[in-house]
Parts: C-alpha cells; sequence; structure tokens
C-alpha cells in the first residue's frame, strides 16, 4: 500500500499514513474506448493534430438532434418541469417506447417500461440483479467492455462465444459447450459493438432456444436497431414469445441525444421476469429519476418525423463504404463488412506489428490518428484487431485512411 506524507496533526507531529484503500473491483475496471484518450492527449501537446476514431458520439461529428426534439427539451424546461420525474419514468414516454417495441414483436405495455439514465445504467441494473459471487454471464466475442465492467463489478464472471463476423452468426455450438450450472445470462447486442454483425431471425431463434432449454436470462442490447444497412432488422421481440426476454435501448444513437443521457429497459411478458420485475425498480427509486426534461425531449423524438434517421443512415453507409473498401485495400488488413451500427473492427494480419495494442499506440504516435485495440473488447476474440468509428465526414476519412495506409505499408 502506498505511503503518503500528511501534514500536521493536531498534536503538531508529522506522520506518515496508508493511502486508504480502494476496492479491487473498482480499480480492476477498464474502458478501452476512453482509457486510450489519454495517450491522445500526450501527442497533442507535442503539437500533432489527432484525428479522433475511437468514440462512437454521431452529435461530436455534426449530427444533431432535430430541432423539433431540441425545442421539446428548451420548452420543458420553459414551462418549469424541472422536477423529480416518476422513478419509472415519464408515462407517456413508456406508453410510446412501449409501441416502438412492439412494432419489433414484443407485446407489452407502459408497465413493462423503465427509463434510466442511458443505456449503461439499464445495464448495471439488470446485471446487479441477476448476478451474484461467481455467477456466469456469456456475451459476444468481441462485446462493448461495459458488459464484462458490470458483471465483474458485481462478482460475476464473463464467457465470451465465438461470433462469424463474416456472417454475422453465432456460434451455437461453442455457446452450448460454456454454458455451466453457474451460467445465468445470454448477452446480445445486435447490431453490435464493435463489430457492427446483426443477427438474422434464424439465429435470434436459436439463441432464444438455448437459453429456455438452459433457463437463462436473455439480454438484448439494441440501441443500434435502425442504424442498418443491406438487410432490415429483425428485432430480438419477433421471436421472444413468452421467454425472459429483457430489451436495453436507448436515444444516443439512432436519435442523436447522446449527451443527455437517456435509455430504457423493456421487460417481456413472461412469468419467468416476475421477481426481477418486482425488485428491479428499487434501483430505479434509490437513484430516484431521469432528467424530466430529457424525457420530453425523448418522447418528442418518437412522435415526431422521423425522416432524419433514414437521412443520417444513409450518410454513415457511404462512410462505412468508404472505409471498408480502403481498409481492405491495405497490405496487412482485412475487414468484414459492418452490417449495421457505426464501427470497423479489421483484423491485423501481419505479425510485425505485435499486439493490436502496440499497433493502435504507435498509430497514434506516428500518424496521429486514435483508434481502439481490439482487445479492448475481449481478449478471446478482439486481440488482433482494432476498432474505428465511421461518423467523421468523407474527406476526414480519406486522410485518415491514408494515415493507416502510410503507417501499415512501412
Amino acid at each position: 500500500m502506498q505511503r503518503v506524507q500528511t501534514s500536521k496533526n493536531l498534536t503538531g507531529l508529522n506522520i506518515c499514513l496508508d493511502a486508504l484503500k480502494v476496492s479491487k473491483k473498482v480499480a480492476g475496471v477498464e474502458y478501452a474506448i476512453r482509457d486510450i484518450v489519454l495517450a491522445a492527449r500526450k501527442v497533442q501537446e507535442h503539437g500533432m493534430q489527432v484525428d479522433y476514431l475511437n468514440i462512437g458520439d454521431p452529435v461530436q461529428f455534426g449530427f444533431q438532434p432535430p430541432d423539433n426534439v431540441k425545442q421539446a427539451l428548451i420548452h420543458a424546461i420553459n414551462r418549469g418541469e424541472n422536477y423529480y420525474s416518476s422513478s419509472e419514468g415519464l408515462l407517456e414516454l413508456r406508453q410510446e417506447i412501449a409501441k416502438k417495441e412492439n412494432l419489433k414483436g414484443l407485446s407489452i405495455s407502459a408497465d413493462d417500461i423503465l427509463v434510466t439514465n442511458g443505456v449503461s445504467e439499464g445495464l448495471d441494473m439488470v446485471i446487479s440483479s441477476i448476478v451474484e459471487e461467481g455467477d456466469e454471464v456469456l456475451l459476444p466475442g468481441p462485446y462493448y467492455p461495459p458488459y464484462a465492467s458490470y458483471v465483474r463489478l458485481h462478482g460475476g464472471i464473463p464467457v465470451e462465444f465465438g461470433v462469424d463476423l463474416n456472417n454475422s452468426t453465432p456460434d451455437i455450438d461453442d455457446i452450448k459447450s460454456k454454458i455451466t450450472s453457474k451460467t445465468v445470462a445470454i448477452c446480445l447486442i445486435s447490431p453490435n459493438n464493435p463489430t457492427g454483425v446483426v443477427f438474422n431471425e434464424k439465429s435470434l431463434k436459436e439463441l432464444v432456444d438455448v437459453a429456455n432449454q438452459n433457463n437463462l436470462y436473455i439480454i438484448c442490447d439494441e440501441i443500434y436497431d435502425q442504424i442498418v444497412f443491406d438487410e432490415k432488422f429483425v428485432g430480438i421481440g419477433k421471436v421472444a414469445g413468452d421467454s425472459p426476454v429483457i430489451v436495453l435501448n436507448g436515444f444516443s444513437k439512432v436519435h442523436l441525444m447522446s449527451g443527455w443521457r437517456i435509455g430504457y429497459i423493456a421487460f417481456n411478458q413472461s412469468p419467468q421476469l416476475e421477481d426481477i420485475r418486482e425488485n428491479l425498480p428499487k434501483l430505479a427509486r434509490v437513484r430516484i429519476a431521469t432528467s424530466l426534461p430529457v424525457q420530453h425531449a425523448a418522447l418528442e423524438s418518437l412522435r415526431g418525423p422521423q425522416d432524419y434517421i433514414s437521412t443520417f443512415v444513409s450518410e454513415i453507409k457511404k462512410r462505412r463504404d468508404l472505409v471498408v473498401r480502403r481498409l481492405n485495400e491495405m497490405p496487412g488488413i482485412s475487414c468484414s463488412n459492418p452490417k449495421g451500427a457505426f464501427y470497423a473492427f479489421p483484423k491485423i494480419e501481419d505479425k510485425r506489428f505485435g499486439t493490436d495494442k502496440e499497433f493502435v499506440t504507435n498509430l497514434l504516435e506516428s500518424k496521429g490518428v486514435l483508434t481502439v485495440h481490439g482487445s479492448g473488447f475481449g481478449e478471446q476474440y478482439g486481440s488482433g484487431h482494432f476498432r474505428l468509428v465511421y461518423l467523421p465526414n468523407l474527406e476526414i476519412l480519406d486522410s485518415a485512411m491514408n494515415k493507416i495506409e502510410d503507417f501499415v505499408s512501412q
């Protein structure tokens, strides 16, 4: 334990005290997507311009919520709706969310919805409600880092299962082989961060069947549900039946409200979810509420015109096409074609670059392009890759691709 020198105590004597402890579970938390920014700042301090391709935030790259959504937030504030909402969330918003989820296949009502401060809070609530010390949770490899972080934070063990990135299919046999007496849930992220994989109806049905055969929760993150390019999106609701499915979703990506932090949990109508439906809302009451003005903005984003979403997706598809083509033309790099979201997850075929973390660090320091090492999304299936976002405009992306190509061609 670190020793720290204090100032004089009450008796006038100088003493050394041990630094107060921090829990191991918190000290071990990592979030590669933001942790890597510290290295980028050092590069900038030495005078090099940095292209930030690490954060999946469309608003930072010029995409904004529509004016009617912004005005809904402002009007709510001006009307004086600056007090606590109910812990479950604004009723009208929950009703609209239920309508949206029912269009994707669920059959739920406002009572089945709990509004959260982003998907991350919803994920934390769900994981803390189902995981005991030593429990195992199956995650698609590679996975979005907070999934493993929250599982570990609550005493659980994340277990990765394989996914075919080219065919967007989960390895069902691998999943079956990794289910043990300690497994409590299977998590899905579709469209996936970091790979852009989108599971089709057949794959979703197989996953639900495996979960049902083993009496497991099915946690499905669909925050990128409308950002798909080549095929129609199929939600877990279409194949859920009365299975114990919990859907996580929010307004950061599709609705361009990332900084306002609003999401939701949707519980399927399943008898197996009775206990968690009764107990998880206690966590919502403990944290009081979600911002009421922001909830009014979210309500308007669902009720108002939706044409901005197709425009946004069309622009992102152009950027995806450029990035994937350029990456696959580079020596020592290969990249599967993302079917959704706004991330590419190239594989580093040339071993001379060392580890994926060394590749990302050297690319940043020599060319000023910030990406994220693939092992930050899970060692087993993420290692040997790197992730980049294709949200910047085409000119910036093309310039960044030139820099990456120069780097790998050295």
